[in-house]
């Protein structure tokens, strides 16, 4: 009895597997760092695991196949080229992929997860799903959305010339004919089979055998990487790369996280992990994650600074933008080594905007009135309750000329441009990471993976040093206040309570729509999103 354990327990060691992906719930790019939030997203997926199981699995020769479920949750377009580079690299092993969804759009739009699906060898489409693709984006600024329009139809058009051997003039034309039903996404052969979860998974089975055996991508992940660990001798001197995570709106103070407000990156945290990874010595280099539309001009020029101190110290730091690195988000980035993003990353946006919400004629509206007491000309000049009069408009417009030249004047630093030539690609427009690589603001396309062996060969590191996350901060020094801000507990991030509303009160929501940001100047107006 004991042997024919042992001896299933072998088979299955031994068995072909078909990894399953299922991105429905969408996917991460850092763990959460409050226990709330980690509980609540425990089933969301990370982006380093799935690009690491996905690297992993394309040298296992176990690995017969990948069945992927599209669709659900919103993945940002740059996150999703990240994932078809990896898919691509598995799909060149000579291993199956097969993408389904249940639909690709349900009367919304379609676009980036079919996308996705067209890095797969097979598309499934349910037969009662529907595949929506759309070539009109809104936006505030229509030069700016019509040019990130533009850029963003050509990648699709790309991948569907490429994925059915099609000039890219037909391509653009099934575009424009959609939305598909799925009979109509089958003969038109942007889909290859209609067919529901069982039919898809029967077809992946008989291709990679019936003794293989279905495990998330996720789970094969972390038992190879445990593995791994285990087989190593420590080594606390070994080299690498600092990874640090710079995501969200950024404000000053530490990065919050929290299950009801989101996130936002503090400066306190972000400048203390910067600090901590150019005083340790087994980081030969840093790589800047940055997903942000921007936020804080002053948080904003206190993290461009660290990475300034950085570059000083000799550590080289590369920027890895994720979906969105614009406004704010561009000026934490642009004084780096190197840039690298995606062609779909949202980034730019080299500009400043403020204003705020008056908001008494609603209040009336509602019965309530208020007054205040003040002293000095402009003690209440951002109060809601009132326009700016007309000096402090003059005010205000100075406080952003100044802005917007030291932005620039960094810029011109950063890039090795010229004031004019800044001048031309800034006024707050809004690029993609396609057109910002032709305009010279960033340095190569690509995702992490890309962005970190940049970082290796600028540090004179082989090929496989690894990537450690900063900061380093144990579970103890999220309960006891750091020594002072150089020590690595600094850098712990704090929950986001009260996050949005700490500039305007109950008022941020309305100026959030009008385009105003609580956030601060360097903040990417209005909502881009690629859907």
């Amino acid at each position: 009895m004991i042997s024919d354990q042992f001896s299933k327990l072998r088979q299955r060691r031994t068995a072909p597997l078909i990894l399953e992906l299922d991105l429905s719930e969408g996917i991460s790019e850092e763990r959460p760092a409050d226990p709330v939030t980690a509980v609540l997203a425990r089933r969301r997926l990370l982006l380093s695991d799935v690009l690491d199981g996905l690297r992993r699995a394309s040298g296992d020769n176990r690995v017969r196949a990948l069945v992927a479920k599209v669709g659900g949750r919103g993945i940002g377009l740059a996150v999703v080229q990240e994932l078809r580079a990896a898919i691509d690299q598995f799909r060149e092993a000579g291993k199956l992929t097969v993408a389904w969804a249940e639909t690709f759009g349900e009367f919304s739009a379609g676009n980036v997860p079919y996308y996705l699906a067209t890095a797969f060898d097979t598309i499934y489409l349910q037969p009662s799903g529907d595949l929506f693709t759309e070539r009109s984006f809104t936006g505030p600024a229509r030069e700016a959305t019509e040019r990130m329009t533009a850029s963003v139809i050509e990648q699709l058009v790309d991948a569907i010339a490429s994925r059915r051997g099609i000039a890219r003039g037909q391509a653009r034309a099934l575009i424009d004919r959609g939305p598909f039903l799925s009979g109509q996404a089958l003969e038109a052969g942007l889909v290859d089979a209609l067919g529901y979860r069982d039919e898809v998974f029967a077809h992946v089975r008989k291709q990679a055998g019936p003794d293989a055996i279905l495990q998330y991508v996720s789970r094969y992940q972390r038992s190879h990487a445990l593995a791994e660990r285990a087989r190593r001798l420590p080594a606390p001197r070994q080299q690498s790369v600092a990874l640090i995570y710079a995501t969200g709106p950024i404000r000053r103070g530490r990065s919050g996280h929290g299950p009801m407000s989101g996130g936002a990156m503090g400066s306190d945290t972000i400048a203390a992990a910067l600090r901590a990874a150019t005083a340790d010595d087994r980081a030969r280099a840093i790589v800047l994650r940055v997903n942000s539309p921007g936020g804080s001009y002053v948080a904003s020029d206190t993290i461009w600074r660290e990475v300034v101190r950085a570059r000083a110290a000799g550590k080289p730091v590369v920027v890895s933008m994720s979906d969105v690195a614009a406004s704010g988000g561009y000026f934490i980035a642009m004084a780096a080594d190197a840039i690298v993003a995606q062609p779909g990353t949202v980034t730019g946006s080299i500009g400043v905007l403020s204003g705020k919400p008056v908001v008494t004629e609603m209040l009336g509206r509602a019965g309530v009135t208020t007054d205040s007491v003040a002293e000095g000309a402009h003690s209440a000049m951002f109060t809601t309750t009132r326009p700016f009069s007309e000096d402090e408009w003059a005010l205000v417009n100075d406080w952003l000329d100044h802005i917007y030249a030291d932005f620039t004047g960094k810029v011109a630093a950063g890039r090795g441009m010229s004031a004019k030539r800044v001048h031309e690609l800034a006024r707050g427009r809004v690029w993609t990471g396609a057109d910002a690589l032709a305009n010279g603001l960033v340095d190569e396309l690509g995702g992490l993976d890309t962005a970190a062996a940049l970082a290796r060969t600028k540090a004179g590191l082989p090929p496989g040093a690894p990537l450690r996350v900063y900061p380093r901060v144990r579970p103890l020094d999220r309960l006891r206040p750091p020594a002072s801000s150089d020590a690595a507990s600094a850098a712990a991030a704090g929950l986001a309570a009260g996050l949005l509303a700490e500039s305007w009160g109950p008022a941020w929501r309305l100026a959030a729509r009008a385009g105003l940001s609580p956030h601060g100047p360097l903040m990417l107006p209005g909502s881009w999103t690629f859907e």
